[in-house]
């Protein structure tokens, strides 16, 4: 038999090539290409973070608040602001006229009808959000559930409000100071329609969320195969292999069909569909595993530029039987590569780096106690 070799081991051993199915939307698949990360290429070098503390010249930062539309929310004070949430000065959806949908055969229009606010995450101009202080992130997360909650209250025709974050030039990030952004939308997102979708269907054959049996799997499952003639390993999977941090309430996961390297997925440990039924205690908790998880990012991808979107239920009665079967989740996506023309062509993202050895490195990290 052969000896149990740890996923490094196994890694260094050969090349990994496969594709692997999602598992929320099977649709969709990852090409895992180890071997494409030895290929001969000009090593790209994104533009490095802003790291100052105050520039006089951002309209984001203290002192320039008439630079920018009125407050909305401010947190813990306007005048003392930590968090400040603003009207986008060039917003991608308008509020200010609706106009009426076209149908022109088979192209139609929908109007783009829509909010879009930005959330000024904090008064330091460059800081990153593992340098936040806990609490800070708990009001930050806080303060995105109130916006949604009101948005929703105010304004029926809102489908879906998308909650995202771009940090670093390579994230696309026009602006350097630290913000996420928020858009209500007429419709709900593709993507986020397509989990909706699938996760109903692996419900009503299952009865159970697919994001809950992947915990499951994740906390509790392993299994090995072997080659019936040599009796070589040849793949396996161990308790807590795609698990890059676990607390009371919440989990950090290396999604199995990774797009990107180094992509991890954070979710309530306990079935909940809607974000905002989230409780203060509850974006506590939530708040310690970002900063953890995206202190492990930071020191692996060294000094990591990152979108992260948050995908929740959408409200309205055609959403209201998808409560059992959705889970809401926090996508956090680094950007170490551009894509190339074949994943842009065929639609199928190519990671260089298996899911397994990204997660073994990340909880390798030795983080330092938060003070």
């Amino acid at each position: 038999m052969a000896e149990n070799n740890t996923p490094e081991e196994d890694e260094s051993r050969r090349d990994v090539r496969e594709i692997r199915i999602n598992p929320i939307v099977p649709s969709e698949s990852v090409l895992i290409s180890t071997a494409r990360s030895n290929r001969p290429r000009k090593k790209e070098i994104p533009v490095p973070l802003d790291k100052r503390l105050h520039v006089e010249t951002c309209p984001f930062c203290t002192g320039n608040e008439h630079k920018t539309p009125e407050t909305i929310y401010a947190w813990p004070s306007e005048e003392h602001w930590s968090i400040r949430i603003v009207e986008n000065l060039y917003p991608m959806l308008g509020n200010d006229e609706v106009r009426s949908n076209l149908n022109m055969g088979l192209q139609q229009i929908i109007d783009g009808y829509g909010r879009h606010e930005v959330i000024i995450d904090h008064h330091s101009h460059g800081i990153a959000i593992h340098e936040m202080q806990t609490p800070h992130i708990a009001a930050m997360f806080s303060a995105y559930r109130q916006r949604m909650q009101i948005l929703y209250e105010v304004d029926d025709r809102l489908r879906y409000i998308l909650v995202f974050k771009n940090f670093g030039p390579a994230a696309g990030a026009s602006i350097a100071h630290t913000h996420s952004q928020m858009i209500g939308l007429p419709v709900v997102p593709h993507n986020v329609q397509e989990e909706i979708t699938q996760s109903h269907i692996f419900y009503e054959e299952h009865k159970c969320c697919v994001w809950c049996s992947l915990i499951d799997e994740a906390l509790t499952f392993e299994t090995r195969i072997y080659d019936r003639e040599t009796g070589e390993i040849i793949r396996e999977l161990d308790v807590d292999q795609f698990v890059i941090e676990r607390s009371e309430k919440f989990i950090a996961i290396k999604p199995f069909a990774s797009r990107y390297e180094w992509e991890v997925h954070i979710m309530p440990v306990n079935h909940q569909s809607d974000y905002l039924e989230v409780t203060e205690e509850d974006l506590a908790d939530l708040a310690q595993v970002i900063k953890n998880t995206m202190a492990r990012l930071d020191v692996v991808v060294e000094g990591v530029q990152y979108n992260y979107f948050l995908h929740t239920r959408p409200h309205g009665e055609a959403f209201d039987n998808t409560a059992n079967s959705f889970h809401w989740h926090l996508e956090i996506c680094p950007r170490t590569s551009i894509p190339s023309g074949f994943e842009l062509g065929s639609g199928l993202s190519v990671n260089t780096i298996s899911p397994e050895r990204a997660a073994q490195r990340l909880r390798d990290i030795n983080l330092e106690s938060d003070k």
